[in-house]
């Protein structure tokens, strides 16, 4: 059965005039013009797009699925303006949810007049004897109740522990398994169906799980595995491995695309434990922390490439990434540059990155999956960037256009609970960085948010995540205000109905233009959503 969709704005580098589109089994067969496309499929089934955009479908290339569902469905404190405010909002939850564990994410003090992280005591007034987890925005830092840190083993001993503040690197790893052991079967299920439908809803067919032992245990893995959705998950593991035969055995076991994600060799600016050449702005005697030495990154990187299995760390400070691409580097030497290009290796987050370091990335084919809405929330003169690095610093994180301009390529996501999976929101914020020279333009932006992802997946055939015919017909039906064309200078254009213009249409995306509103998504031929 074909179905032909017609009287719309396709965006396909085919035929970026197209109004009409052919789909016969899951995949694109035709483009053109409405009056051609009936005449052609003149027994198709016919879906009128009543001047709607169709474009290729998203895929977010860094998602914690669980996590994001249980916010979804219970206490997101991303809107607390206050530390009474965000302890406002927790009682609130507690009285009207009496039972079981309170789990909770999203506050951000830096933003905050107080400018102070919520503490036990703080919890324990409001919940009392009931174990609290509230994970800071990043995730690389909690409030814990005592009612939790009670079931946490050993956690006194463990590195990162404090009596009454937040807790970071073991013990927050500790007090997170904890709280995580006290879910239900059922309210992990419940919580990994609320954040695949949600990435559904924002034109999303496929997602890059990046699971590890420290982030939701392999039980939580096994069961997402397992979960039935049309949203496609790729996963990766995040635990190292010092030889071969290992790397082998852990892919055999886990069923993961790659022993990459988030593999952590340092934490987050905003906890301050992403891991600093020199101290913080605002704590002079903290440069961050360390979780794997370079020895331990280079034996990782080798194994992996070794077996032809794609390898990869979450990197954010500027010393954390000078060790893996100095790992990287030592691994080029001993096994050649092919070996490691072929692999697909991938570094999340990036957010330091120095332009010789850039161009070995580019010429090792080493993947960058980055978060463009961490600039959107952090940057500026005023943000939590500036605050944590002085200005200077400041100014120079999450480079999106030197790294493109180095051929490194582009993958974009939300890094989910952390910001907002709508992919428009994404496309935006590269394309008006904080850092005008970072940018990049909105057409860039978007296919590292749709081919890119793909392409990070090691899914390479030069068509998926685009709309062209012998394509997999995944894609969105938007609704819009008005489209625009990109330019090379990262102008933005009106949209060219003009055939010779070869540019594809895009939404409008400045700071007061509504973002597309998704109608319907399909993956390889099926209804997700709508």
């Amino acid at each position: 059965m074909t179905t032909l969709l017609h009287r719309g704005r396709i965006h396909s580098p085919a035929m970026p005039d197209a109004t009409a589109m052919a789909v016969r089994d899951g995949t694109v067969v035709w483009l053109g013009s409405d009056d051609v496309g009936r005449a052609q499929f003149p027994d198709a089934e016919t879906v009128d797009l009543d001047g709607a955009f169709v474009a290729p479908a998203f895929v977010d290339s860094h998602v914690h699925v669980t996590a994001t569902g249980l916010m979804l469905a219970g206490l997101d404190l991303r809107a607390a303006t206050s530390l009474r405010h965000c302890l406002q909002l927790v009682a609130e939850y507690a009285r009207t949810h009496p039972e079981g564990p309170i789990w909770g994410h999203g506050w951000d003090e830096s933003g905050w007049p107080e400018a102070t992280a919520p503490s036990t005591d703080d919890l324990d007034r409001v919940v009392g004897d009931r174990p609290a987890y509230l994970a800071r925005v990043d995730v690389h830092s909690a409030a814990a109740s005592t009612a939790l840190r009670r079931l946490a083993p050993d956690l006194a001993n463990a590195n990162g522990f404090h009596p009454h503040h937040p807790l970071t690197a073991d013990a927050h790893h500790l007090v997170r398994a904890a709280a995580r052991d006290r879910l239900t079967r059922d309210q992990r299920a419940q919580a990994r169906t609320a954040a695949l439908d949600e990435a559904a809803a924002n034109g999303i067919v496929a997602v890059h799980e990046c699971a590890g032992p420290q982030i939701g245990g392999l039980d939580d893995w096994r069961e997402l595995r397992a979960t039935r959705h049309g949203v496609e998950v790729i996963g990766y593991w995040g635990e190292a491995v010092a030889d071969r035969n290992q790397a082998e055995a852990l892919i055999a076991g886990t069923g993961a695309r790659g022993l990459a994600g988030d593999l952590f060799v340092d934490g987050a600016i905003g906890s301050r434990t992403a891991w600093l050449r020199r101290p913080y702005a605002d704590a002079p005697e903290c440069c961050g922390n360390c979780y794997l030495d370079a020895d331990a990154i280079t034996a990782h990187l080798q194994a992996c490439t070794e077996a032809g299995i794609p390898a990869g760390f979450h990197v954010i400070g500027d010393a954390a990434v000078t060790t893996v691409v100095d790992a990287l580097q030592r691994v080029v030497d001993r096994l050649g540059t092919p070996a490691v290009a072929r692999c697909g290796h991938r570094l999340e987050h990036l957010e330091m990155v120095t332009p010789e370091q850039a161009a070995r990335l580019g010429a090792w084919g080493v993947i960058a999956s980055m978060q463009p809405n961490f600039d959107a929330l952090w940057g500026g003169k005023d943000g939590m960037y500036a605050q944590r690095l002085g200005p200077d610093r400041a100014g120079g994180l999450n480079p999106f256009a030197l790294l493109a301009s180095q051929g490194v390529p582009l993958a974009f996501g939300s890094d989910s609970p952390v910001t907002s999976m709508n992919p428009w929101e994404s496309v935006r914020a590269a394309a008006r960085h904080h850092t005008q020279e970072s940018a990049v333009s909105v057409r860039a932006a978007f296919t590292a948010a749709t081919k890119g992802a793909w392409r990070a997946s090691g899914v390479r055939d030069g068509v998926t995540g685009t709309l062209v015919p012998g394509a997999p017909a995944s894609y969105a039906i938007w609704e819009t205000d008005e489209l625009v064309v990109s330019a090379p200078d990262n102008a933005v254009q009106r949209w060219s109905t003009d055939p010779r213009s070869r540019v594809p249409a895009l939404p409008r995306l400045e700071a007061d233009d509504r973002l597309p509103r998704c109608r319907q998504t399909v993956h390889r031929g099926v209804v997700i959503h709508g």
